[in-house]
């Protein structure tokens, strides 16, 4: 009788390797990466309550997912924020008046106008064409214009008397810059001609809900729509978001989306920012085609942010400034600073 055998030892050992490649071992899965607010880094919220992490795309991402700090050296206090060329941006002394310039990317900023004595500097806009930098003067009831080249005040304004009006934030078009008045339903408009001269201010009565004067601070900050057809105002004391008519001045509610103790506001698109200072957090909304409604997206909050009262984006992210109006006003704290998270 012939004996049936295994096969050589190299036949086995062929065997034994076709057997390993066709088993799949499991692996255990990646642990969740969490951001904790209360640690300083950033954290969003989304309309499903699921905490994670924004913007980790990029030199900035990586800085925006640990919260990244960029000190305004030497600020005795700090309120608005703009967006320059590239990672520039430029911030200001709120109840000092000087603007700093820094950089998201370097994480460093410095002073660069050495405002006159009496100004203060609350929200403000860079024009990228003229090199101009539009900045509301708060209670002093003015708004200047600086020349980001030389450094010098191009031009002055008064929108009306000191401590009845109050030039809080401001906002750019094609023709010129919108400027909001916390004390009255009113909105200024500053011309720009072709030449990069600013002429004479008008004044726009707004009516409708957003004209609505019920505290101490009303219609904050503002946007304009690319076109410049529409603006967007934020109302401080009523959490609300409302379009307003340039050539009107009608405003309209934008429904759905609450926004309590709103300041500044940023716009890119459809998609909107609001900065709610005393909140501590800033809501990512996303804006109808028609602007009469919207969906908050995400709540972000950060362990770093100490009274922020506006932003400024820089791609995926946002540059919002810390105004630590929570320790009085003028504010009290030792250093001031911007901090730059996932948008």
């Amino acid at each position: 009788m012939r004996r049936r055998t295994s096969g050589s030892p190299v036949r086995r050992g062929l065997l034994l390797l076709v057997v390993l490649a066709a088993v799949t071992l499991p692996t255990a899965p990646a642990a969740p990466m969490r951001t904790a607010g209360t640690t300083g880094a950033a954290e969003t919220t989304g309309a499903a309550g699921a905490a994670g992490t924004a913007g980790t795309a990029g030199k900035a991402g990586k800085a925006a997912a640990s919260g990244m700090v960029i000190e305004l050296p030497g600020a005795t206090s700090a309120e608005g924020i703009a967006a320059g060329r590239g990672s520039t941006f430029y911030a200001g002394d709120y109840f000092g008046g000087d603007i700093y310039r820094g950089d998201t990317e370097a994480g460093t900023a410095a002073r660069f106008i050495d405002a006159p004595r009496g100004r203060h500097a609350l929200g403000m806009a860079a024009h990228p064409r003229h090199d101009l930098l539009f900045v509301g003067g708060g209670r002093t009831g003015q708004a200047y214009v600086y020349d980001l080249g030389t450094r010098r005040t191009v031009a002055s304004y008064r929108f009306g008397p000191a401590g009845s009006t109050f030039v809080n934030d401001v906002a750019l078009t094609r023709h010129g810059a919108w400027f909001t008045d916390s004390l009255r339903a009113r909105l200024h408009f500053v011309p720009v001609d072709r030449h990069g001269t600013p002429g004479r201010f008008t004044t726009l009565r707004v009516t409708g809900p957003a004209a609505e004067i019920k505290g101490p601070f009303n219609l904050n900050g503002i946007q304009a729509t690319h076109d410049g057809r529409t603006l967007i105002v934020a109302h401080s004391t009523k959490g609300a978001l409302y379009t307003v008519d340039p050539v009107s001045g009608r405003s309209a509610a934008i429904a759905g989306v609450p926004v309590p103790r709103v300041d500044g506001i940023v716009l890119h698109g459809r998609t909107l920012w609001a900065v709610q200072g005393f909140r501590n957090e800033v809501r990512h909304i996303v804006l109808n085609a028609s602007l009469t409604g919207g969906t908050v997206k995400q709540t972000i909050r950060s362990g770093l942010f100490r009274t922020p009262s506006t932003a400024a984006r820089f791609g995926d992210t946002l540059a919002v400034v810390n105004a630590k109006l929570h320790t009085g006003t003028p504010p009290t704290a030792k250093r001031y600073e911007v901090v730059v998270v996932g948008g």
